[in-house]
């Protein structure tokens, strides 16, 4: 015979377990912006001595080995093939424009100008996520995106009320925009093409498809690409590229997109800029100004509202 309390326990149990599913998502997204602040700052020294598409292929080239690698000791084999291969190439064409768009973008704008726009993904990501979800945000989970988008729109206008008035927008930060979208529409179409593939195997597939899409489109580039002639601070940036920024960074996202809301999965990148201007100014490469830093700071204010209120 049942006892009466057996069922509460067992409820408990299951609650326990999904918020720990989703600590670990929100600590996973948290290495994640990390992560990706760096690659600014070190993609804005290499990005003047090597053509985007070159610099990409290469990373996600060596980027897809180590996952190989990765699914082979964990895994115990070699990555099975998808089924569903249109669907990874899908989301590798997304990864592989906004790769290119951000690096196109860091050649004519700054690091902290780009990272203000990667700000902007988890509202994208927010309705990207409704419309191949169905996925419908608390009032209380769009404020918090629209205070943090704020503070992303000042400092993408560099703090320049006449600039925000008149829309003045560099041409990078809008090449940039585009890039963006793409990667907001990634998060929430994980979830849905995801079909029971163990994450570290999807993230290689997905990896592949990006390689893929990169190879063709800048097979000219990478052919040009005097290889023996670039300073070292591109093989540097390959190499964390390569490892943090690609490798890690894919694993990261799928596997927090599987257990935290969209916007949700893509909010950590509101503590982008503020890595970026601490980076940046550590350096030498100089600091914000105070009017561009109060932009980070209501960015970090919406990212703790946006963590702290319910999913739906």
């Amino acid at each position: 015979m049942t006892q009466p309390g057996k069922p509460t326990t067992q409820r408990q149990n299951i609650q326990f377990a999904t918020g720990r599913q989703k600590w670990l998502g929100h600590l996973a997204m948290l290495t994640f912006s990390i992560l990706i602040a760096g690659s600014f700052s070190i993609g804005y020294q290499a990005a003047p001595h090597i053509a985007p598409a070159a610099l990409n292929a290469i990373r996600f080239a060596l980027a897809t080995m180590f996952m190989g690698v990765t699914v082979f000791v964990l895994l115990k084999r070699a990555p099975r093939f998808s089924r569903e291969l249109w669907l990874v190439l899908i989301l590798g064409a997304l990864m592989a424009t906004y790769f290119i768009l951000m690096f196109v973008a860091l050649q004519i704008t700054n690091p902290v100008s780009t990272g203000a726009v990667f700000t902007l993904i988890p509202f994208m990501s927010a309705v990207f996520g409704w419309l191949f979800l169905g996925m419908v945000s608390r009032p209380s989970l769009i404020t918090s995106l629209l205070i943090a988008a704020s503070g992303s729109i000042w400092m993408i206008f560099r703090g320049d009320i006449n600039s925000l008035l008149a829309f003045d927008i560099g041409r990078g930060e809008l090449i940039f925009l585009v890039g963006c979208a793409c990667h907001a529409a990634y998060a929430p179409l994980v979830k849905k093409f995801n079909q029971g593939i163990p994450v570290i195997e999807f993230t290689f597939w997905t990896l592949a498809a990006t390689t893929f899409w990169i190879l063709l489109y800048g097979a000219n580039d990478i052919v040009n690409t005097r290889w023996s002639e670039l300073p070292q601070i591109v093989w540097w940036a390959i190499a964390y590229l390569s490892v943090f920024t690609t490798a890690v960074t894919f694993f990261l996202v799928q596997f927090a997109s599987m257990r935290l809301h969209a916007s949700k999965v893509m909010s950590y990148g509101y503590l982008t800029p503020g890595v970026i201007i601490l980076i940046e100014g550590v350096i030498g490469n100089g600091w914000a100004t105070l009017s561009v830093g109060l932009g980070a700071v209501v960015t970090i204010i919406g990212l703790v509202f946006l963590v702290l209120s319910p999913d739906s």
